[in-house]
């Protein structure tokens, strides 16, 4: 590593001494999908929408690279809105420093777009799934798309080289009972199932009505299914992690409300408005427009993502005096 690079890696490390080294970036907030848990529907509450400008994103990703930034994530809304988004991926693959690029999608639009972000250089899909159902499905994302989406599946499952996680968000007397269909995705091919927690990021809908299902009812519902399943050693924030004998690829469970992951988070936000937030549970954020219109030089630019790191609390969630913060799509999943 040359002294230069040594020193970027410095200027992102908190006061806590965690290296920030994963940018999250949500190019849109936009949506086709009004899932319950996330959105109203937008007849109740229209809302505009921001997108990021490609080369505005060329810009941020090249800085922070230069800080030490080795990993992107584009999010949304629905990053697949984006008219640009394959030239993301290939802008941000082609730059000197970023290892990593993935995506995560509701998979809407994947299958007439995964073969150009193939092309682009995507490292990886985090496709958000929470039921294989077709009514369910309309039930929760309030729209009938499951034959797009689940054409996408298909399509990722045969796709080689990309590393493929599949987000299912647990909803009690809802999807609860499809555990075993989604366990069953891991026998043939190499994916991760994640069922994941409710997150208070709902716009303020059903976050409270009892549907919240966690961590550990989710494991007895898996361990009551899958009894062979084997413990393994899984990401950081998959607080469980397992694979059954025989079975191409694993499973997950992570906590992400009732269990934290403060002590690990290496990750900034980007939102679609150009705002830079250092924690998902803080409503403080670094406005980076004036940066992007040309008002600010690199070096001022890096001093406000210097100053974002900063600002990361030690513990997010018990330093939040609000955890009902705005929905999901509009921080950046």
């Amino acid at each position: 590593m040359t002294r230069d690079a040594g020193q970027s890696r410095a200027e992102l490390t908190d006061r806590f001494g965690r290296a920030v080294d994963y940018v999250r970036i949500a190019v849109t907030s936009a949506c086709n999908l009004r899932c319950t848990y996330c959105l109203r529907d937008e007849s109740e509450a229209p809302q505009k929408t921001r997108q990021l400008d490609a080369g505005d994103a060329s810009r941020l990703i090249r800085v922070l690279a230069e800080m030490g930034v080795r990993k992107i994530r584009f999010t949304g809304g629905e990053p697949l809105l984006h008219p640009g988004i394959a030239e993301l991926v290939s802008i941000a693959k082609t730059t000197p420093g970023i290892d990593t690029i993935r995506i995560t999608t509701n998979g809407v639009l994947l299958d007439r777009q995964l073969d150009a972000l193939v092309k682009a250089g995507l490292d990886g899909v985090n496709l958000s799934l929470d039921t294989l159902d077709r009514e369910k499905f309309k039930s929760i994302t309030r729209r009938d798309r499951f034959e797009q989406v689940r054409k996408a599946l298909d399509r990722l499952l045969a796709t080689s080289g990309l590393t493929v996680k599949i987000n299912t968000l647990m909803l009690r007397g809802i999807n609860s009972d499809e555990i075993p269909a989604f366990v069953e995705l891991t026998r043939n091919h190499a994916v991760t199932v994640r069922f994941m927690e409710l997150q208070p990021f709902d716009d303020r809908q059903i976050w409270r009505t009892g549907r919240f299902m966690g961590a550990e009812m989710i494991r007895e519902r898996l361990v009551s299914a899958c009894p062979e399943l084997n413990a393994v050693t899984g990401h950081s924030t998959e607080h469980y992690s397992f694979r059954l004998p025989g079975h191409r690829g694993s499973i997950a469970i992570i906590p992400a409300f009732s269990r934290n992951f403060c002590n690990d988070c290496s990750k900034l936000r980007i939102t679609a408005d150009a705002r830079l937030l250092a924690c998902l549970y803080h409503h403080e954020s670094i406005d980076l427009a004036p940066a992007l219109k040309g008002e600010m030089n690199e070096e001022e630019i890096k001093k406000r993502i210097i100053e974002a790191v900063q600002q990361k609390p030690k513990d997010g969630l018990k330093s939040s005096h609000d955890t009902a913060a705005s929905s999901m799509s509009r921080i950046g999943g």
